[in-house]
């Protein structure tokens, strides 16, 4: 079993969580026994994530920790393994788009050999580093078997340790999910974990699926904080595990305190509301979810009366701030207006900002 709270949920739209938090959840989470602390993010140089990654090293030890690396191209990997390698990560967890509308969009190229190509280098590079290895299959549900199953066999092949399907957007039945998850474990030497989003309200179905047709890890979130209608919600999926399956290895009485310590680090209040209709079901801090949101989306926020919003503390880009400006980006430097809103929300702590935050900043901003 794998959290990826500190991961997964601290980079939901808004939320970043402290030194301090990261501490306490990846402790409570080793107690209840929990195998992988997956925590941070890293694409290049001068990761955001360091801190979080260095507090929870050295809370649990890097051996229980794992950390995302961006795929995009074979410089960019190598720039990020050096980065991993800097701040002492052992287990890196690759981001590979497999989907076509997902890896035409973030590698620009829906090609299946081009994918398998850079999947195979990216893995032989950390392997030939001595990191541990598992890649992916970002929005792994929508890859159709035929793309999906090679470049999973092409990955084991060139030295990966474990594969993790990932239902980056909620699509599938729990039984899809078991047919699905069936076809992978079929590959010789294949390792498979499940990560699911819970849009749909199945997460935990589909996480449940996947162990009966074979999977061997199972990813999920405390309380089910994450993007896009949540995650598997790790008290949901441990209890499920218990009553369904018998399984008693994990400790259950950390899970309320875990819980209350997620719930206001994230400062999303006293519970989490999974689902289409939550008010941060449709919100994003990425420029690229922004852009291209039919990408990231189930079905479309209008067909539940919801709406696409943007929420954002101190993770501002340039491209984020162009989004958000629109028309206006024409009348501002954009680049010294992200500065200059960086450092007021560094001076404020880091308010939640939405769009019209962001343009209404942009009036008062000096330059």
């Amino acid at each position: 079993m794998s959290d990826a709270t500190l991961r997964d949920s601290a980079h939901m739209a808004g939320v970043e969580f402290s030194p301090a938090d990261a501490t306490s959840i990846a402790e409570l989470l080793v107690r209840t026994g929990i195998e992988l602390v997956e925590v941070g993010m890293v694409s290049g140089p001068g990761s955001k994530d360091a801190h979080l990654i260095e507090a929870v090293h050295a809370a649990v030890g890097s051996e229980r920790a794992m950390t995302l690396v961006v795929v995009r191209d074979r410089q960019q990997v190598k720039q990020a393994l050096d980065e991993a390698a800097a701040l002492g990560v052992h287990h890196v967890m690759y981001s590979i788009p497999t989907s076509e509308e997902h890896a035409a969009i973030k590698l620009g190229s829906p090609s299946p050999k081009f994918l398998q190509t850079l999947a195979k280098a990216a893995i032989g590079e950390a392997k030939d580093r001595g990191f541990h290895v598992t890649f992916s299959g970002e929005d792994g549900a929508r890859t159709p078997t035929e793309r999906l199953v090679p470049y999973v066999a092409a990955g084991f092949a060139a030295g990966a340790d474990r594969f993790r399907l990932a239902e980056t957007v909620a699509y599938l039945t729990p039984w899809q999910m078991e047919a699905k998850i069936a076809e992978l474990t079929a590959i010789d030497g294949s390792e498979i974990e499940i990560h699911s989003h819970n849009m749909l309200g199945m997460a935990v179905a589909n996480s449940l699926a996947a162990v009966r047709a074979g999977a061997r890890w199972v990813s999920a979130t405390v309380g089910g904080i994450g993007e896009r209608g949540g995650n598997a919600p790790l008290a949901e999926l441990l209890m499920a595990l218990r009553i369904v399956h018998g399984d008693e290895r994990f400790d259950l009485r950390h899970l309320t305190r875990l819980a209350q310590i997620a719930l206001r680090g994230s400062g999303l209040g006293d519970a989490f509301q999974s689902g289409p209709t939550a008010p941060h079901a449709f919100a994003y801090e990425l420029p690229g979810q922004l852009q291209n949101p039919a990408a990231y989306e189930t079905l479309p926020a209008e067909l539940v009366g919801n709406e696409r919003r943007l929420r954002v503390r101190t993770r501002l880009t340039t491209a984020l701030v162009r989004w958000a400006l629109d028309e206006l980006a024409d009348s501002v430097d954009v680049a010294d207006f992200t500065a200059w809103l960086a450092e007021r929300q560094a001076a404020q702590g880091g308010p939640v900002l939405d769009r019209d935050a962001i343009r209404k900043a942009a009036v008062d901003f000096p330059g």
